[in-house]
């Protein structure tokens, strides 16, 4: 297949929202002219698993024009945006991504990628590394390296090379810091309200608002419910985490018993039945439950299920389970990454500087790949500051320099007085 979308007819709407992002996103944009010059990416034949927006569409065109060959999928089966990949397919590239495709036609299109035989995988959630892994090892001789966005994958990615199983290096995009730090705390936190609001049009201030998870995104999430004028209370397993968040001003406590105060529930913890059958029992009536992590386990959906006695579908991505007591319990998104399946995802200006560490970390595994051991790797910190730099510039932000003497000093133990 050339492209497998859900109707070419979208692109001409595509486009224009496109042209909107770019206009936030002024690092890739340099990063680009720099890419058009050079042709860093030449010969490559990179395939993306990604979310099909129109930052995503911002950085596979940066790829081509540094020289790549790109194929695009989508990374959540209701995160694409179908207006967008009409756009990109209209514009001759390969993109395989329908908005509510099924689990069959998801890992069809993940195929379609590696089909190509790509040199270069660039995932978010690590399914392009894993299907490698399990069913394409044909594949790997071929691969110079992968890219990683997203804290979940890059877990999954870090549990491969422990157990030795990982077969050609990944760089940890996701551990820049010009990535997590603002990526999944500013991102995170202001798209996933912005999905919740976009489900349900509740009002967050006055609320009980639940944040299972205080890592980057947890904080994002806590931050913004709290700066909407919620009452935040945030669950966690980390003593660390959960001090934090403490010291930060939230409510700290075990979800069996945030589970009877909140009105909103949402999970950013990359790990599987956060919200269990015994905290369903305890909701009030009306508690409204969703995710913003990476796959749609963090809530145990099937429980969910199986307790309720019907369930009907009142707004777009708004789901309402009636137990057994009449108590009604509301599933977002079906647990999927409500920022993405009821909104845009990350605003474009902070997908910026995501984006452009996948693309200099692209040019990175095309220079040094082959000499990179097969682990997971981070980014050069020379390569994140420089982002950071073309990020203030950007933004017409200047900063001092250090001094000779302040370097001095800096540098050595006997000035220590």
């Amino acid at each position: 297949m050339e492209y497998h979308i859900k109707d070419p007819g979208l692109a001409e709407a595509g486009k224009l929202r496109i042209e909107w992002a770019e206009r936030s996103m002024p690092v890739l944009r340099r990063i680009l002219d720099r890419f058009k010059k050079e042709k860093p990416l030449s010969g490559t034949v990179l395939a993306a698993c990604l979310h099909v927006t129109t930052e995503t569409a911002c950085l596979v065109k940066t790829l081509a024009v540094g020289g790549a060959e790109v194929y695009l999928c989508a990374s959540n089966p209701l995160s694409t945006q179908d207006d967008v990949a009409a756009a990109l397919v209209s514009e001759g590239f390969h993109v395989y991504s329908i908005k509510g495709e099924d689990t069959e036609t998801y890992y069809k299109h993940i195929h379609a990628c590696l089909d190509v035989r790509p040199n270069i995988t660039m995932d978010d959630g690590a399914d392009l590394v894993g299907t490698i892994h399990s069913e394409r090892n044909d594949l790997v001789a071929g691969i110079i390296g992968g890219t990683e966005e997203t804290t979940t994958g890059v877990i999954r990615l870090r549990s491969m090379a422990a157990k030795k199983v990982l077969l050609f290096p990944v760089i940890a995009v996701n551990d820049s810091n010009t990535k997590h730090f603002f990526d999944n705390r500013y991102g995170t936190g202001q798209s996933t309200i912005d999905g919740i609001l976009r489900a349900t049009n509740r009002l967050i201030a006055g609320s009980w608002f639940v944040v299972s998870g205080y890592g980057w995104c947890g904080r994002g999430v806590a931050m913004r419910a709290k700066g909407m004028g919620a009452r935040v209370i945030v669950t966690e397993v980390d003593p660390l985490r959960a001090l934090e968040a403490a010291m930060d001003g939230y409510n700290v406590m075990p979800m069996g018993e945030a589970a009877q105060i909140g009105d909103f529930f949402c999970t950013v913890t990359g790990d599987i039945n956060v919200i269990r059958k015994e905290h369903f029992d305890k909701m009030k009536d009306g508690a409204i439950v969703c995710n913003s992590g990476h796959f749609n386990v963090e809530i145990d959906i099937p429980a969910l299920e199986k307790s309720a006695t019907s369930r009907r579908t009142i707004r777009d991505y708004l789901e309402e389970f009636t137990m057994p007591d009449g108590r009604r319990i509301v599933l977002l998104g079906e647990g999927r990454l409500i920022n993405l399946a009821a909104a845009e995802g990350h605003p474009s200006s902070v997908m910026d500087m995501s984006f452009a560490n996948q693309a200099l970390a692209s040019e990175y595994l095309v220079k040094h790949g082959k000499t990179l051991s097969k682990e997971v790797h981070k980014l050069p910190q020379a390569l994140d500051n420089e982002i950071a730099r073309l990020k203030l510039e950007s933004m017409g932000i200047r900063i001092d320099k250090l001094t000779d003497e302040q370097n001095h000093y800096l540098s050595s133990w006997e000035m220590g007085t």
